[in-house]
Order: C-alpha cells, then structure tokens, then sequence
C-alpha cells in the first residue's frame, strides 16, 4: 500500500511540475509560414521561454514569439528596441546608423540581382523617427514575403509571448541558436 501510495505522489508531483512549467514558463509553438526562412520552416515545433524576459530585456537578433492580433501569434526577429533609428540601404541594415551583420540571412539570399531587402526608413513605414518607448520593430528573415513591421507597425514590448529557445521538430533540424 505504501509503494502505491509513492507512485501515486511521484506521479501527481510530476504532473504539477509539468503544469507549472507548461503554463508559466515555456509554451509550445508551430511555425506557420515561410516568413523566417531558412532559420525557421513551415511545420517546426518550437518550444517558447515565456518567463526569460520577466528577468531581462529583449534584444535585437532575438527570435521572439508575439500575439499579432486575438486569434494568431507570429514569429519574427526583433530588429529594433526602443530609441532605434533603423534604416535599410542598398540591402544593408542600419541601426542607429551604424551597418549591422545579418548573417543568418545568408543562405537565403537570391542571386538574381534584385535587393533582398528594400530600402526604407523607419519613418517611411511608420511614420516615426524610432522605435517608441515599449514597441519593438521585428521583421522575418524571408524578407521578400514576410509579413512584418514594415507592414503592420511596432509590436507592443506586452504582446511579446517569449523568446524561441529550441526547435525540436523535426529532429534532423534540432537547434537552439537563432
């Protein structure tokens, strides 16, 4: 009677664990379009650290997750914070400026003579000279077919659901840098 007794608290442990985790700290995703090509595909399972930003800023380069409206959530690639001038110039990224790497674009990138990235001024696509206080400027690394802040203006910091910690679907792309 004791050994079932063990196994049954071991078990309603584990699943309170696994409750608290789910609910509060990671949040599972599927990636729903070509947006974030080649770093994220159509169909990968991600798993979202929803709390990592309860304990630091977001970043520029971070992958995040963010609720776009009621019914979907996005993924994109925070490209400004707040106080960032940004600006794209014969397909190169600016911030504050200053030319910024984007390597993770790359391997995506036609060769078929025409900008990956259009030029533009964060005033030319939102009207403002920065980033507001609490938005963030995102954008998907697909940048030919990404459906982001050029389009739909600055997300809320409190729309932001968490950073993209791993994909881990399928296996063979099984990574956890973005």
């Amino acid at each position: 009677m004791k050994k079932y007794r063990r196994v049954t608290r071991t078990i309603l442990i584990a699943l309170l664990l696994a409750f608290v985790f789910r609910s509060y700290l990671f949040a599972s995703y599927i990636v729903d379009g070509e947006s974030m090509e080649p770093t994220l595909n159509d169909g990968n399972l991600l798993m979202v650290n929803k709390a990592v930003y309860d304990w630091k800023e977001i970043g520029r380069q971070q992958v995040i997750v963010f609720h776009a409206n009621e019914e979907e959530d996005y993924v994109k690639r925070v490209i400004g914070i707040a106080g960032d001038e940004i600006a794209v110039k014969s397909d190169q990224l600016y911030i504050n400026g200053e030319q910024v790497e984007e390597s993770y674009l790359d391997p995506l990138r036609p060769s078929d003579g025409l900008p990956f990235t259009n030029d533009f001024t964060l005033e030319e696509v939102t009207g403002h000279e920065t980033v507001p206080e609490g938005h963030l400027f995102v954008m998907g690394d697909n940048r030919r077919d990404s459906l982001d802040s050029r389009y739909f203006g600055f997300v809320p910091a409190e729309a932001v659901v968490g950073k993209v910690d791993v994909r881990y679907w399928p296996v063979n792309q099984l990574g956890v840098q973005f």
